[in-house]
């Protein structure tokens, strides 16, 4: 089981709220933030379900490829509230909602682009 998951930022402000944005709609909030003279490296913020931060971006150089992240929901609504929010928060699209069937017969999902180009996706493998 994984614990946390730390994704590299450049812009670490404008991804904080770009994360803050997108990702209300699945019940994640910023519960967590150290700046780089607590972590003796670098700006973090931690995003998840209060009280535990899962999804934590930090201030850093990108090596250039970018990441995905998928974050599993319970229902479809889900998914195109993610969608609807990330887009409006400067996201950009990589895959309208909709089901993906080569996956699995109820796999439905969104993919947005974040600030960075890092692949940001919500799933529900639920029927609906």
């Amino acid at each position: 089981m994984i614990d946390h998951l730390n994704v590299p930022v450049s812009d670490f402000e404008k991804s904080k709220a770009f994360y803050g944005k997108a990702l209300a709609p699945i019940g994640y909030t910023l519960l967590m933030e150290f700046p780089a003279s607590a972590t003796r490296h670098s700006d973090v913020a931690g995003f998840g379900e209060p009280s535990k931060p899962d999804f934590w971006i930090v201030r850093g150089t990108l090596s250039g490829q970018s990441i995905h992240v998928a974050f599993r929901v319970n229902s479809r609504a889900l998914v195109d509230a993610f969608h609807r929010a990330a887009i409006a928060a400067g996201g950009r699209d990589n895959g309208a909602p909709g089901l993906r069937p080569h996956y699995h017969q109820d796999y439905y999902g969104a993919f947005v682009l974040d600030p960075d180009g890092h692949n940001i996706e919500a799933v529900c493998h639920a029927p609906e």
